[in-house]
């Protein structure tokens, strides 16, 4: 032990912060096992996906070109399908990010006339633009497709009257971002979108759902799709990566859906049949087989993360004791100077780019100055350790990542480094 803190002290954490956040430790050992047990569970089941659709070591080999034939890229999919409870699977590097995912997603779902309905509440900033919320060039507005939106409740629940309502005619497509966002609400547990879908189903059986299940991938055993949901859909640069994907997203759901999608990917009457791996099918394979465990390492930073500044008397979501149903942990420290501090300590305990000093700017596709940490190996990677917030009030910061639980845990520790640097945490709150 006198070895650890001896090296967390050469990399900046005062003997103050480190007898702290080691006493916070003790008393998340049971909640520790517990993730350990999530991980081991969805690690069979991915093992179980790939020995099912026969991965070998062909599925390795790089495409070029139109991309026709490429072994690696059909398995892939499958073992997604699979993995997630689809009948089908889009795995692809040329879709660039989770937004540019969802985007597909709606639109090669969506014809003009139709409406898009989200009833829990405004979705994540960059799919505004996406949208037409704020006006953009080829939003889903600037092709006649309406949107309506239906808030939670102060309780964070659904507000099943309203949704009745909203829903009609035109209604054609339901979208339900699982995660918080930048918002102070709860993240959605499978079982809670599960009820959601049936609800709404009830109402109007040809809706399609679709749930942006970014950051959600392996926090449970089950997976929206598992509950009744058309498409889910994420980054490969987040969950599902492990760490290791470089670049991608995803569609899973029922063979109409991906199949719509795949049309707007490529062209219609091409769709999955072209498309080059490019090389990154190894990285793909192997990231998806390492995504069980990268995420119950993130997972316990977000735990640690929520105990610790619990502790301090700062306001958290999810807190330390609640069941977690995404790798995101939000702290709020009503001061920019809190916000600013908390995610220049996770930049300095970062592999990459540690010496970088993170400011607020104004980032595209965001209303308000954002700050972000991530001295990530894939840039944007926020599997990695990484935190970021917008430069409005209650100036919360969103956590989240790590490949490995020693690296979320220095993030953490020198996060209240920086935070106790800055004297927004006393000495007397660290005895």
């Amino acid at each position: 032990m006198e070895q650890i803190e001896e090296m967390y002290h050469k990399l900046g954490i005062s003997p103050a912060v480190c007898h702290y956040a080691h006493r916070v430790l003790d008393g998340l050992k049971s909640r520790f096992e517990e993730i350990d047990r999530l991980t081991e569970y969805n690690q069979m089941k991915v093992i179980a996906a790939m020995q099912k659709n026969r991965v070998s070591a062909d599925c390795f080999n790089s495409s070029s070109g139109y991309g026709y034939d490429d072994l690696g890229r059909e398995t892939l999919e499958k073992v997604y399908a699979d993995t997630f409870g689809a009948e089908d699977a889009l795995v692809r590097p040329q879709i660039t990010c989770g937004t540019h995912a969802l985007a597909l997603a709606l639109m090669s779902n969506l014809r003009p006339g139709d409406e898009l309905l989200s009833p829990v509440g405004k979705p994540y900033d960059t799919l505004e633009e996406v949208i037409g919320i704020r006006p953009a060039r080829g939003s889903l507005a600037e092709y006649q497709i309406s949107y309506r939106q239906v808030d939670l409740l102060e309780n964070g629940d659904f507000d099943y009257e309203s949704i009745r309502a909203a829903i009609n005619e035109k209604t054609r497509l339901v979208t339900i971002q699982r995660s918080k966002g930048y918002q102070t609400r709860p993240t959605l547990s499978v079982e809670k979108i599960g009820q959601l879908v049936r609800f709404v189903k009830e109402i109007k059986p040809s809706l399609i759902v679709m749930v942006d299940n970014c950051y959600g991938e392996f926090t449970e055993t089950i997976e929206p799709l598992d509950v009744g949901a058309d498409m889910m859909v994420g980054s490969l640069i987040k969950n599902p990566g492990g760490g290791l994907a470089p670049i991608g997203g995803y569609i899973a759901g029922s063979r109409a859906c991906v199949e719509n999608a795949a049309y707007r990917l490529t062209s219609p009457g091409l769709g999955k049949e072209v498309g080059a791996s490019l090389g990154v099918m190894r990285d793909f394979f192997q990231g998806f087989f390492l995504a069980p465990t990268v995420t119950g390492a993130a997972m316990k930073g977000a735990i640690f993360a929520a105990k610790l500044y619990e502790s301090l008397g700062f306001s958290v979501l999810p807190n330390g004791t609640e069941k977690r149903h995404d790798i995101i942990q939000a702290v709020t420290f009503g001061r920019p100077e809190g916000l600013i501090a908390f995610c220049q300590g996770i930049q300095a305990a970062a592999p990459v780019d540690s010496y970088v000093k993170p400011e607020p700017w104004d980032m595209p596709g965001y209303d308000d100055p954002v700050i972000m940490a991530a001295g990530a190996f894939v840039q944007g990677s926020s599997i990695e350790l990484s935190a970021d917030g917008p430069l409005r009030p209650p100036y919360t910061a969103f956590f989240q990542g790590g490949l490995t639980w020693p690296h979320a845990k220095l993030g953490i520790m020198m996060s209240l480094q920086k935070v106790y640097e800055a004297n927004l945490v006393t000495d007397s709150q660290l005895c």
